[in-house]
């Protein structure tokens, strides 16, 4: 059998067995020539032997068994005394003999030459047109058209590197591979048709996005999904890249981002703006984009999100600012003025719910706090944290405390029990009830006028190598309000990709959302006259549908 390092994954999917049965019977193959004795010894034989086998059982089910399939011969006549059914399956053997078909070209009636436009390198592999027609729809086009006995394939130099893979699926109907092997046998399967092997990958790849790999590779099947129009796949990759980005933006591939995919990721979730900023300014110093690209990616940078401490050093050290300083001077000029003021006088006269002054789902400590839950199905469990109240410099000194309660089943009133008016109570609806997060402000305060707080949980897994965000749940107060929060978690038993270590594992976001006090876009310009125009311009931008939440 071949040897794979231990890490590979197997994919077991398709069935050269139940494929072949329909040929038993047949004494020629449709437009290829069938004068190959070692491969019909070896394959059809058994494989009518087997047919006759299951038709026996067949017949002793339905009562009969006097007569077994031709093929078959006494296997068949043995279900008429009423007897138990038994199955002969030699499977394996038979797996094992094609694998060493392929392996010696016992019996070949086509050699495939695999050819790769960028380099010399040929591959000849000796095969047999039974097979190879009976695996792919493609390959049987081929073989008809064909005028001669080779059969010239070109190929890329990632694809015709895992050509001996794609083959011995085809022969044996299990692949083994690696991470860095699924687009190239996806691209192959869906050349060839092969769409059992097609589907096998493309679910192998979405359960498998949050396997450790050292260069990463979550962003290269993003951009092949895209390419290959498989939008299940896409908007699987896209949600993992975004609700883990502060991994991705660490990680070797962030640098191969495309400029479309760089401006999907602009709303995940991330440890802070000037991670992101960073983030922003090594891709642009890598990839050296045009300066409209550039220019773009710059204007989705939340700098007011960023201290002022932080903004003076950008502007004086780097070299992306240096570069595009006039695209963002606007931005930046808002920001000072937005951590100079107190939000209500701001509200006054600016859109404060535009996405300048909007923070995004910060994993920052000052925006929320992680949160382990042991064995979350047993009780109810509570915790306690500070925020600060408001990104803007006049409150980056307050605190909000805040209590958090999990509730492992927690029923709705509607699920609960009730009295009749005679004072009997009826039964409540039993489903167990579910789980519930509700986040409170400890104490109220004159500071929260004018501020909305919306509260988001990631909920956390264990992938294969790594811990990442399974979910993501908005609310205003209480996970109620989705009506799926963990509707489908498994918090009883250990092997739940839910529990790490037999403990949930939450992380809690406070966002602060300054509410505008202006009630028109008119009175928005008249406050606004005497303002310089690049703050105008930038106001504009908040106003435009790109520039909200």
């Amino acid at each position: 059998m071949e040897s794979d390092e231990a890490a590979d994954e197997k994919v077991r999917l398709g069935r050269p067995l139940v494929a072949a049965r329909r040929y038993c019977y047949e004494t020629k193959m449709m437009g290829h020539d069938i004068g190959i004795g070692v491969l019909r010894a070896m394959l059809l034989l058994p494989l009518c032997f087997h047919t006759g086998t299951l038709s026996a059982a067949e017949g002793a089910q339905d009562g009969g068994g006097g007569g077994g399939s031709g093929g078959g011969g006494g296997g068949g006549g043995g279900g008429g005394g009423g007897g138990g059914v038994d199955t002969i399956g030699h499977s394996l053997a038979l797996v094992q003999r094609l694998e060493a078909l392929l392996a010696q070209g016992n019996g070949s009636d086509v050699s495939l030459r695999v050819e790769t436009p960028s380099a010399d390198e040929v591959k000849v592999i000796q095969a047999h047109s039974l097979v190879l027609s009976l695996q792919s729809p493609v390959f049987e086009e081929l073989l008809v058209a064909r005028n001669g006995s080779t059969l010239v394939l070109t190929e890329s130099s990632d694809c015709a590197g895992v050509f001996d893979k794609f083959m011995r699926y085809l022969y044996c109907g299990e692949i083994s591979l690696r991470l860095d092997q699924a687009t190239p046998l996806h691209k192959l399967a869906a050349k060839y048709g092969v769409l059992g092997l097609r589907e096998g990958i493309a679910r192998y790849m979405s359960e498998n996005l949050a396997r450790d790999s050292p260069s990463g590779h979550v962003v290269g099947w993003y951009e092949y999904a895209v390419q290959a129009g498989d939008e299940m796949l896409r908007d699987g990759c896209l949600q993992f890249l975004a609700w883990n980005l502060s991994s991705v933006l660490r990680s070797g591939e962030w640098s191969s981002v495309s400029s479309g995919l760089l401006m999907s990721l602009l709303q995940a979730l991330l440890t802070s703006e000037t991670e992101l900023f960073a983030a922003l300014e090594a891709w642009i110093l890598r990839n050296d984009p045009d300066g409209l690209t550039a220019e773009n990616a710059l204007r989705a940078v939340r700098y007011a999100m960023m201290p002022p401490r932080e903004l003076f050093r950008l502007q004086a050290q780097s070299p992306a600012l240096t570069r595009y300083r006039e695209s963002v001077r606007d931005l930046l000029y808002m920001s000072y003025q937005f951590h100079s003021a107190s939000p209500l006088h701001m509200a006054k006269y600016f859109d404060v719910n535009c996405s300048l002054f909007t923070p995004r789902n910060y994993l920052s400590p000052l925006w929320g706090s992680a949160w382990a839950i042991s064995s979350p199905s047993r009780d109810d469990r509570s915790t306690s944290f500070q925020t600060q109240l408001g990104p803007s410099g006049h409150d980056a000194s307050k605190r909000v405390t805040w209590n958090a309660l999990f509730s492992p089943r927690w029923l709705p009133l509607s699920l609960r029990p009730l009295y009749t008016e005679t004072g009997a109570m009826q039964p409540a609806r039993v489903d167990g009830g579910r789980p519930r997060v509700i986040v409170t402000p400890a104490t109220s305060s004159a500071d929260f006028a004018g501020v909305n707080f919306q509260k988001t949980v990631l909920v956390m897994a264990q992938g294969p190598g790594k811990v990442t965000v399974k979910h993501v749940y908005n609310f205003h107060q209480s996970t109620e309000e989705n009506g799926d929060f963990l509707t489908e978690a498994d918090l009883n038993h250990r092997p739940s990709e839910y529990l790490i270590d037999g403990s949930l594992y939450l992380h809690i976001v406070v966002k602060p959302l300054y509410q505008s006090l202006i009630t028109s876009k008119k009175g928005l310009h008249l406050a606004l006259h005497s303002e310089a125009s690049h703050s105008l311009r930038s106001l504009h931008q908040c106003e435009g549908d790109g520039g909200r939440e």
